[in-house]
């Protein structure tokens, strides 16, 4: 990013959740300063932030009835991140948090960890991490223990290999997922014909991500039609004032910090080995 910011060049990110990436105060006192050393704005987003993704997330487990909660994460930017806002809402609402911890994502397995987890019986256990710092075995020895109650992950976790990862059977109405915006087939207007003209192209689902990155491409295309000259810092300008009354995503446009103005998130859950969508979320 701080290379990229020198040479004026823009990025437009469909799925960088970090907060302090663009928002100050939000992480280590550099950020986001040491990403913008031109002291220009020349990254952008079109997804919400997980500011925002671990605090709904906090209020949607107490809304399923939780009271104690056990917190892990992966220790990485994105996954320690959200855990940590999770567990400051947790706090701030009343639920009882029994645990904060890391773990290595590349064990082989939990089961050690998943027992002293189980012995303090919370009502969920929330994993910041994604799928790739092993989600699915953790899910994996949660259920082998013996465990019980539900398992809550970022959108990180928000794809069909998470899934095949855990195992449908272990996954099945036990995980529940946060993601910022709504899943493909809640899509309205735009968003619905964005579904309909992939699922025509590839003959398959989009993930949840898809409709994201077109809408970074989007933001691009657009930038560069409307900054008329071949110009880097004059594109990323034109970035940070495009607005859409309508598109795949509704209505939305960038902060000055280059956020989107969006705010929708939804929960979903797994049953029958597959993501379900619950309900939209933070407009509570």
């Amino acid at each position: 990013m701080p290379v990229l910011n020198k040479a004026g060049l823009l990025m437009v990110s469909p799925a960088n959740t970090y907060p302090a990436l663009t928002k100050p105060g939000t992480g280590e006192a550099h950020e986001p300063d040491a990403y913008r050393p031109s002291g220009k704005v020349t990254y952008f987003r079109v997804v919400p932030a997980d500011d925002m993704q671990g605090a709904v997330g906090a209020r949607w487990a107490q809304k399923m009835g939780a009271k104690a909660v056990y917190i892990l994460h992966d220790n990485g930017l994105y996954g320690k991140g959200v855990a940590a806002v999770f567990q400051q809402t947790a706090e701030d609402i009343g639920l009882k948090v029994l645990g904060f911890e890391a773990i290595d994502p590349k064990a082989q397995e939990y089961k050690s960890l998943m027992t002293k987890i189980k012995d303090q019986n919370p009502d969920v256990v929330y994993y910041g991490g994604t799928t790739q710092t092993n989600a699915g075995q953790l899910v994996k020895d949660f259920v082998a223990v013996g465990a019980t109650g539900k398992i809550m992950v970022p959108d990180g976790c928000f794809e069909e290999a998470f899934i095949q990862a855990a195992g449908a059977d272990n996954a099945n109405d036990r995980v529940y997922v946060t993601f910022g915006g709504v899943p493909p087939e809640k899509l309205v207007g735009q968003g619905a014909a964005f579904v309909e003209a992939y699922r025509k192209k590839y003959g398959a689902e989009p993930e949840a991500y898809a409709v994201y990155g077109y809408m970074s491409a989007k933001v691009a295309l657009d930038a560069i039609k409307a900054a008329g000259v071949k110009d880097r810092w004059a594109i990323s300008a034109a970035a940070a004032k495009v607005t859409y009354e309508d598109s795949a995503l509704g209505k939305f446009s960038f902060t000055e910090h280059g956020d989107t103005t969006m705010s929708t998130m939804s929960g979903n859950m797994v049953k029958g080995g597959k993501f379900e969508f619950v309900s939209l979320l933070g407009n509570d």
